[in-house]
């Protein structure tokens, strides 16, 4: 007997990692994906709602709703990553304008509602932009929480440091009073931040294994990471990039592959100096009850070899 596919919301800025890890998510049977949230981030909301269903048109998913969320941080101004992934967010590829529809409801409003209606510890998120709809989902109803199996987000940093400050991390940086509501909020939550992203860069060899697949999705991802990548390599001098947002959904596919430790973390708001840092406890300094499953490293060679066989899977 097999277990039943695990209920999914994946709420995202694509982003080319937002896109390579959708299309994991989408290849896995092991999920039942919900639907796909989008929030501004790496580009402005109406350029992620837009990537979000370019995304699902390539992977043959036009069953999984797109809904459009919030579209500036709850407090600050937004802050977009064109410089990292292209004025479109998907440059590399040419990827059609998608045909299917955005759902006309507020992605809040439906995480709200979805939540409600789902079995206590149910439905797990995996957040892979900044945490506006998923704080402002939990500012509105707050007994969603309960409904909430775990959140298993990408984003923050500790020993590594940030990648937009030297404090913080992207995801976090853009909207920190969102991370705040979600890392105070009493919900189940993994972090997959930059000291474990950057443990598990993408490879010659792996690129190269992809790009000898002949299909739709194997080429446009590796027009996709071709482009990404680069930023990554410039900026820290190595062979290759990571890949950070398919970390989510490779964690809660195999968790041995990560190096994890159970500890507090909280997001700092006050100080402009290190607003967005995510302060992980790593060695229980404070005695504060931990509130976050945090990842230290990965095996990249794991990683890498279950994206891969997840994008196999697409038959054209």
């Amino acid at each position: 007997m097999t277990d039943a596919p695990r209920p999914l919301i994946i709420d995202t800025d694509p982003g080319q990692d937002d896109a390579v890890a959708l299309l994991v998510a989408l290849a896995s049977p092991e999920f039942e994906v919900l639907g796909i949230t989008t929030v501004a981030g790496n580009v402005p909301l109406a350029r992620t709602q837009v990537n979000a269903r370019k995304v699902c048109e390539l992977a043959g998913r036009t069953d999984v709703p797109v809904f459009a969320g919030c579209s500036r941080p709850m407090v600050r101004a937004l802050r977009t990553a064109e410089e990292v992934h292209g004025v479109t967010g998907l440059d590399g590829p040419d990827l059609p304008e998608p045909t299917m529809a955005l759902e006309p409801r507020h992605a809040v409003d439906w995480l709200v509602d979805t939540l409600m209606a789902a079995a206590d510890a149910s439905v797990t998120i995996c957040p892979v932009g900044p945490l506006t709809n998923i704080a402002m989902a939990l500012v509105k109803q707050p007994a969603i929480a309960a409904k909430i199996r775990e959140v298993v987000l990408m984003g923050g940093g500790f020993f590594e440091g940030g990648n937009t400050t030297p404090a913080a991390e992207f995801n976090i940086y853009v909207d920190p009073h969102a991370a705040h509501v979600v890392f105070s909020s009493g919900v189940p939550l993994t972090m997959i931040p930059l000291d474990a992203t950057h443990s598990a860069l993408m490879s010659r060899a792996w690129m190269a294994d992809l790009g000898a697949v002949d299909t739709q999705v194997a080429r446009a991802t590796v027009a996709m990471l071709e482009f990404y990548e680069r930023f990554d390599m410039e900026r820290y001098g190595t062979e290759g990039g990571p890949l950070h947002d398919p970390c989510t959904i490779v964690y809660l596919l195999r968790p041995d592959l990560f190096e994890t430790r159970f500890c507090h973390v909280a997001v700092e708001i006050a100080s402009e100096l290190t607003m967005g840092m995510t302060v992980v406890d790593w060695w229980d300094a404070t005695g504060n009850e931990p509130n976050c499953t945090v990842a230290r490293r990965i095996d990249a060679d794991g990683l890498y070899d279950v994206i891969g066989t997840c994008l196999k899977r697409y038959p054209l």
